[in-house]
This record gives structure tokens, C-alpha cells and sequence, in this order.
């Protein structure tokens, strides 16, 4: 897949888990936030609790999919910028937070529905 064409397809994923997790509650404090420690994908309100959203798109199943491309470090790289999100937004600083993935696979999302993972893992 070229590399714009992978990018639509992680935008168009991003829109998707956005609008399920907005569907069901949750409030956008930020999106595609940058810093030098990484990138946070959705970073959402659920009720009291700040959760950091990585979501994930793959074509195929291959290589476990997409629920397992989030190795360990991957989720050390998110936790650093989860952590470098509360420094820069203290506002959010002491909530308490989780780190949740939002999974989707096959061309145009048109495989499983997508695959919310409250809690994905601790830090």
C-alpha cells in the first residue's frame, strides 16, 4: 500500500474510533498530539478518567493483527508521551488515566468491527 494511501487509511480510522468513542461518552481533550517523546492518537474524558487512544489499522490479520502490534515498546513510547501530555497539561495531572486501543482491520474497515480494549495494559 503506498504511503499516502496508508495514511487515509490511518486518518479514516482515526475519524471511526473517534465517532465510537464519542457515541459512547467520551470527550476529545486532544488528537494526534506531538511531542518530542512520541504521539498520542486520542486523548479522551471518560467520565473522571483521562485515557490515552491508540488506535490501530491493518489491512490483514497478519502478524496477530492489529491488537498485537502494540508490543512493549510501543506501550513504553506512549506511556512517555502520556506522561509528557499530564507535564504540559497539568490540568489533567491528577485524574486518574488509562491507556485503551481502539483495533480495526480489513480494507476500508469493512472487516471485524472495530475492537475497543479498555485498560489495553498498566504502566
Amino acid at each position: 500500500m503506498p504511503d499516502s494511501s496508508r495514511k487515509q487509511a490511518g486518518q479514516a480510522a482515526e475519524r471511526q474510533a473517534l465517532e465510537y468513542l464519542q457515541g459512547q461518552g467520551l470527550q476529545l481533550l486532544a488528537q494526534n498530539w506531538r511531542c518530542t517523546r512520541g504521539e498520542l492518537d486520542l486523548v479522551m474524558l471518560d467520565s473522571d478518567t483521562v485515557v490515552f487512544v491508540e488506535v490501530r489499522y491493518r489491512l490483514h490479520a497478519d502478524f496477530g493483527g492489529a491488537l498485537a502490534s502494540i508490543d512493549g515498546r510501543k506501550q513504553d513510547k506512549l506511556v512517555l508521551a502520556a506522561e509528557s501530555f499530564l507535564q504540559k497539561e497539568p490540568r489533567w495531572a491528577n485524574h486518574p488515566c488509562r491507556f485503551d486501543v481502539i483495533a480495526l482491520q480489513g480494507r476500508g474497515h469493512c472487516g471485524p468491527p472495530l475492537d475497543w480494549l479498555k485498560n489495553a495494559f498498566e504502566c
